[in-house]
C-alpha cells in the first residue's frame, strides 16, 4: 500500500476481528481494542504524551484535525474532557463513543475492503454483518504478522509491534496463526510486546504504546470478570 492507503493500527486490529465470509466479530468487546490503537496511532504522532508516573495521566498536545474521521472522533472526545485522565481512563471512555465499531467497519466499507450487510439472529433479529470483498489488505498485515513473528528480523517498526501487542493480549493472535504454530514462538512474542525490538524507536512512546495496547487488551476480561462477580 501507498502512504495514503495506509490502514490506521484500528482498522487493522478490525479486520484481524471480523470473520471473512460471515462478517460477524470473532471475538468481544473489540471498542477496546479499537480505542487502545487510535491512542497509539496518537502516541505515535506525537499528537498526545503519557506522564512518567504510577498515574500515567494523558496530556492532549495537539488537538487539530488529524484528517480521519474515527480519530478526529477521538481527538474531540478528548479535547472536550475536563479534567486530566489516564491512559486506562481513556480506554474505556473512547471504547463507549456511540457506534464505534460499526464506523470502523464502514469506513472499511469506503475503502471497498468490506462491505455492509444483514443477517438475522435466530431468525427474527436483523444484525448489522460486515464481510470481507478485497482479501489483500488482511493477507498483507498477516504477512507482516508472519515476518515479525515466525522470522528473527529485527528490528521492528513500531506499528507493528503495537499490533501484535493488541492481538496478542486478546484472542486475535491465536485465532489468526492457531495457539500450536505460536507456541514455539512464544519467547519471541514477549520480546515484541515487551518493545525489545524496536530498534532506535523513541522508547517513551514505545512503551506508552505498549500501556495503551495492554490495556485494551486486558479490559474485556475484567469487565467480564466484574459482571459475573
Amino acid at each position: 500500500m501507498t502512504k495514503r492507503e495506509q490502514l490506521y493500527l484500528y482498522e487493522e486490529i478490525m479486520l484481524l476481528a471480523l470473520r471473512d465470509e460471515k462478517g460477524t466479530l470473532a471475538i468481544g468487546f473489540v471498542e477496546q481494542l479499537v480505542a487502545g490503537a487510535v491512542l497509539a496511532e496518537l502516541l505515535l504522532e506525537a499528537r498526545i504524551s503519557v506522564e512518567d508516573s504510577e498515574k500515567q495521566l494523558v496530556s492532549l498536545d495537539d488537538s487539530q484535525p488529524f484528517g480521519d474521521p474515527i480519530i478526529d472522533e477521538c481527538l474531540e472526545t478528548m479535547a472536550v474532557g475536563k479534567q486530566c485522565a489516564s491512559l486506562k481512563t481513556w480506554v474505556s471512555r473512547l471504547a463507549r463513543i456511540k457506534n464505534l465499531k460499526h464506523n470502523v467497519a464502514r469506513q472499511l466499507c469506503h475503502r471497498k475492503i468490506l462491505r455492509a450487510d444483514e443477517d438475522k439472529v435466530l431468525f427474527v433479529f436483523n444484525r448489522r454483518v460486515y464481510p470481507e470483498i478485497d482479501p489483500v489488505p488482511e493477507q498483507q498485515i498477516i504477512e507482516r504478522l508472519k515476518a515479525a513473528i515466525f522470522t528473527d528480523r529485527e528490528p521492528l517498526d513500531p506499528r507493528t509491534v503495537v499490533l501484535i501487542s493488541l492481538a496478542n493480549g486478546s484472542e486475535l493472535l491465536r485465532q489468526t496463526f492457531g495457539r500450536k504454530e505460536l507456541k514455539p514462538r512464544q519467547q519471541r512474542i514477549e520480546q515484541i510486546v515487551h518493545g525489545e525490538l524496536t530498534g532506535n524507536a523513541t522508547k517513551e512512546v514505545i512503551e506508552a504504546c505498549q500501556t495503551a495496547a495492554m490495556v485494551a487488551a486486558i479490559m474485556p476480561a475484567v469487565i467480564v470478570t466484574t459482571v459475573n462477580s
